[in-house]
């Protein structure tokens, strides 16, 4: 480190003095931020979105019957609830609640916030249910008896673990496999990584005690992670383990007679073995019987025979310089492909097997579709769910075999009759063309009080031509929003609170999918990381110049958004591009890379940033740490930072420390830490909904009007 850091004492998370900070900031904070009529308008509508009851209830079929995870304004830590899919199809279903989380939390006095579940396959009956303190990822997890609406207690041979970033899945009825922050260690070493995941994965019968429950594997305690799964599809039951030797390579075995056999692919590949079929999608170029084949191609082998040695295959998917493969699933019969064509959705259903292009009805046009659940062990059928920034999502239903169709519909929160996407690219440092998306009113001009209407319909348009803008318009406020990280594509979807809280009162929202997300495959993420990080952050600016320059807005009018590896996006923002913007929103953020791997599951995150230890790597990353970057001379744009206390994947030290530095070096600066929430920030809908509000209040004093 270049000079000793005075405020190392906000890595505290929960020590005394960093919490008397935290609050002696979050006071003038929500004070201003709140004094206005339109916060509460702002909160109110973002409130109304999040708990109506007119969203859709999504699902997932087990066995008979349709779960269903549900929060409202009279149930704000959620239901967890079932019907049958005759009820569903209804405009009113008949809910059986099976657990009340709110009722839990009164009862026990706990913040419990709803994590995950686990059913046991084929009967259903029994569930593992995760909870946390509210909203981080460190859970407890208890057995719950779904016949008969009860807890199976530790001491009737209920599995329970304690607070912990466990993994456990179950095998069969009396015996699961997991992960967890064990007392004792057969080898002596940390039962969890230095990445604080669980190092070992256990077999553990019900009614024996945890820690003498047989290890069947064990990773490094530098990896990220190891552990077990068992896929239970009926003739081809496997075990399968792996450790995960950073966030992008790992090393897969199957369980063969309790003894380890390689699955030699790529370390970097994604994969699946459904039946008797082996998938891999390489991450880099990958020679196989003498053929190279780009990151991002799918390749199917026959599994069996690829243990023996053979390296038969067929490609099922090939991506060009517009086109990625960006997800797939099995159905019974079928294997779909969700393809992105410069970011728009495109699915094709392959017959398994042959894998041969079959036709299905119903799919709907310029739309992002998303597979949300299949029972491949069971049927064909399919549930899909179709949005984009202007249609609110619908939920659709079928047989992948023959069609599907809209069963459910989500309610329009914003007037959108004259609002348009368009996409534009703009040109980076290095010649790459950026896209991105703009969502903007065709009509209204930011000083209207309401949206004016037009007969014209809504509109999806593609421009390359700064000229040649559908909505030709003066500039308006506008919100820039970006990740770039960790291969997540930033797909068109629809938000109803960004739509009235933003777009509805004349902002303009883009979308930039810069490199370091998957919007192109593999190598749209892979060159961003480590040394190649400013691309990164040279794309983002460039988006914000291409605003400028085609007209939608000016720097003065120009604000950024991002969370997390976003909420760096908008520390190097800061930093190294202040005059671009005139106000950022700094969500969860990464922001001292010098020690973001000593704090929480930052050590995991080595391979997208680099080590910081390593003098090699740490020359590119102090290129660019916005902690180290700071200066007291600088102009800087208004800054709005955010985090949450009980974020154990973030460290709040970040967001603490920068505000700080801000601080001393007598730079103005808003900052507000929601106690509760986790990674997300929030733990429920109310508290969702009052930071979105002061997100966008901040944003309207700043580069909106003038005007309450």
């Amino acid at each position: 480190m270049d000079t000793e850091d005075p405020y190392l004492w906000l890595e505290d998370v929960t020590g005394d003095d960093a919490l008397d900070w935290v609050r002696a900031h979050n006071e003038p904070t929500v004070d201003d931020l709140t004094s206005s009529p339109r916060f509460a308008e702002l909160r109110d509508g973002a409130l109304e979105v999040l708990d109506t009851d007119e969203k859709i209830p999504y699902v997932r079929r087990r066995g008979e019957y349709l779960y269903n995870f549900w929060r409202d304004a009279e149930h704000p830590k959620g239901l967890w609830r079932r019907t049958t899919l005759d009820s569903y199809r209804t405009a009113s279903p008949d809910w059986d609640v099976l657990i009340d989380v709110d009722e839990l939390a009164r009862a026990e006095g706990e913040n419990w916030v709803w994590a995950r579940v686990s059913l046991l396959y084929p009967d259903y009956d029994r569930a593992l249910v995760a909870l946390s303190r509210g909203g981080a990822d460190a859970t407890v997890v208890r057995e719950f008896d779904v016949a008969q609406r009860d807890w199976v207690s530790e001491s009737d041979g209920g599995f329970t673990l304690p607070e912990a970033k466990s993994s456990i899945g179950w095998i069969d009825r009396d015996t699961v496999y997991v992960g967890t922050d064990f007392a004792e260690t057969p080898d002596g070493l940390p039962a969890m990584t230095t990445s604080g995941y669980p190092r070992t994965a256990r077999r553990w019968v019900r009614g024996t005690p945890l820690d003498d429950a047989p290890t069947v594997f064990a990773g490094e305690v530098t990896d990220v992670a190891a552990g077990a799964s068992y896929s239970h599809t009926p003739g081809y039951e496997r075990h399968f383990v792996s450790r995960s030797t950073d966030f992008y390579n790992s090393l897969s075995y199957e369980l063969v007679d309790g003894e380890p056999v390689l699955i030699d692919i790529p370390t970097d590949a994604h994969f699946s073995v459904r039946e008797d079929h082996l998938l891999v999608m390489p991450r880099r170029d990958w020679a196989v019987d003498g053929v190279t084949h780009a990151p991002g191609s799918l390749l199917v082998f026959d599994y069996p025979s690829y243990l023996s040695g053979d390296r038969t295959h067929r490609v099922l998917f090939s991506p060009d310089r517009h086109t990625s493969l960006e997800s797939y699933a099995f159905t019974r019969s079928r294997l779909v492909l969700v393809t992105l064509h410069d970011v728009a959705t495109r699915l094709e259903f392959l017959t398994v097997g042959d894998w041969e292009s079959a036709p299905i009805d119903g799919l709907p046009g310029l739309a992002t579709i998303d597979v949300l659940d299949t029972d491949p062990d069971e049927s064909d059928e399919i549930w899909l769910s179709a949005s984009s920034f202007t249609h609110a999502p619908s939920l659709l239903h079928g047989d992948a075999t023959t069609g599907v169709s809209v069963i459910k519909q989500a309610p329009e929160f914003f007037d959108a009759s004259d609002v348009i996407t368009e996409q534009f690219f703009a040109t980076s440092a290095d010649g790459t063309q950026i896209p991105y998306f703009v969502v903007r009113s065709r009509l209204r001009s930011t000083s209207e009080d309401s949206c004016s209407t037009s007969e014209d319909s809504r509109s999806t348009s593609t421009s390359e031509d700064p000229g040649s803008t559908e909505a030709g318009t003066s500039p308006r406020p506008t919100l820039l929003y970006g990740y770039g990280g960790f291969e997540n594509s930033l797909t068109p979807g629809y938000s109803g609170i960004a739509g009235r809280s933003w777009i509805e009162r004349g902002g303009t929202y883009v979308v930039a999918n810069i490199r370091g997300g998957g919007e192109y495959g593999p190598t749209w993420h892979t060159q961003a990381r480590k040394a190649g990080r400013h691309l990164v952050y040279e794309d983002f600016a460039a988006v914000a110049r291409d605003l400028v320059e085609r007209g939608f807005t000016t720097a003065e009018q120009l604000a950024a958004q991002g969370g997390s590896n976003g909420g760096l996006l908008m520390g190097v923002m800061l930093t190294g591009y202040p005059e671009l913007f005139a106000a950022l929103v700094c969500q969860v953020p990464l922001i001292d890379m010098r020690r973001y791997h000593l704090l929480l599951a930052g050590a995991s995150w080595m391979a997208e940033y680099g080590d910081p230890d390593d003098p090699e790597e740490w020359a590119f990353i102090r290129e660019y740490s916005p902690y180290q970057r700071l200066r007291r001379d600088a102009d800087y744009p208004a800054l709005l930072v955010t985090t949450s206390t009980r974020d154990d994947r973030v460290h709040p030290g970040h967001a603490r420390k920068l505000v700080a530095r801000l601080e001393e070096f007598g730079h103005p600066v808003s900052y507000y830490e929601n106690i509760e929430g986790g990674h997300g920030g929030a733990a429920d809908n109310a508290q969702a909904a009052f930071k979105s509000a002061l997100a966008y209040e901040f944003l309207w004093r700043t580069v909106g009007s003038a005007k309450d």
